[in-house]
């Protein structure tokens, strides 16, 4: 039902919605193996192919579940991309050890992370590995070989970032074999940053689609105790007789799509049903003068830019 997306002029195709994991575990009853191969199966048929994931998922557990579904259901694999992310290391009960939370983007430890990955998944090949965060105390050189290395022993398919800015992007672009593919990034209409801090104008120059994380504020645009998603809730409802009566998720789903760097919305949800809900944006088609609502009087836009900080007992989450 989605169509596809070229990640990158030599970039692999991923799917135009992203199912993501990050909260898989809430649902331990869905997240067993086998209804969670039915789950991919469903997402399949929905045209959603990708998966995004992360090494530090469900501290550390979500790889595995992912990879017990596919060990169940053999053909799932081939229909799939998978992206998973390395860098960002937490205290957990794998790793009592650990004190603190720190990144490490050092090219030994993506490929030890990804050799892990690739065992907890039980699969062959990565599609996309991204560094899941800037790593202020290790080289692009030393990210770059490690990044190499993967990408020549044919462990990945293809190499990105999340969360970096151009700058830092430029930098690692200039040092890895084979272009990156995606920056994945925070974006919705209650955090614009990528709009106004050149971040989308990059990519868009280098025709890399970047892939949009919480895209619906991490549920913030859906409550009624807060003064910019309310202002957000209030236009959407004018304008939705416009567009087959569609609701705000779906409104700010059509908004992200909107732009010409085609950002593939990551979907947190593990309700199939509002999967279904959420893909049938990719229908609707804003007028320009609804494309730039977040813009008008009374929306979001005098919120905006937020701040890069997330609260601190999440700051490793994504």
């Amino acid at each position: 039902m989605t169509s596809r997306i070229r990640m990158g002029p030599q970039g692999p195709e991923l799917s135009r919605f992203v199912f993501g994991t990050w909260r898989l575990l809430d649902d331990a009853e869905g997240a067993a193996p086998a209804p969670l191969a039915s789950r991919f199966r469903q997402l399949i048929d929905l045209g959603v192919t990708t998966i995004d994931t992360a090494e530090i998922y469900g501290l550390y557990m979500v790889e595995q579940a992912i990879g017990a579904a596919l060990a169940l259901d053999k053909g799932l694999r081939s229909q799939l991309e998978i992206v998973t992310k390395a860098g960002i290391y937490i205290p957990n009960a794998f790793h009592p050890e650990r004190k603190v939370a720190f990144y490490d983007a050092s090219g030994a430890r993506l490929i030890k992370s990804a050799e892990k990955s690739l065992q907890l998944m039980g699969i062959d090949h990565i599609d996309v590995l991204l560094v899941h965060r800037p790593d202020w105390l290790t080289s692009a050189d030393d990210t770059a070989e490690g990044l190499n290395r993967l990408l020549k022993d044919g462990k990945i398919r293809a190499a990105g970032v999340s969360n970096y800015s151009p700058q830092q992007f430029e930098l690692l672009s200039a040092r890895v074999d084979q272009p990156l593919v995606t920056n994945q990034l925070q974006l919705s209409l209650l955090h614009m940053d990528p709009l106004l801090d050149g971040t989308l104008d990059q990519l868009q120059r280098h025709r890399i689609p970047p892939m949009a994380w919480s895209p619906l504020a991490q549920g913030r645009l859906m409550r009624t105790d807060d003064a910019a998603a309310v202002r957000v809730q209030q236009l959407a409802a004018e304008l939705a007789p416009k567009y087959g009566d569609a609701t705000i998720d779906q409104m700010a789903f059509a908004w992200i799509l909107a732009h010409p760097s085609q950002p593939l919305p990551v979907l947190g949800t593990n309700k199939l049903a509002r999967v279904q809900h959420a893909v049938r944006a990719a229908d609707i088609v804003l007028e320009r003068e609804q494309a730039c609502w977040c813009r008008a009087p009374g929306a979001a836009a005098r919120d905006a830019p937020e701040s890069r900080r997330t609260p601190s007992d999440q700051w490793w989450r994504r």
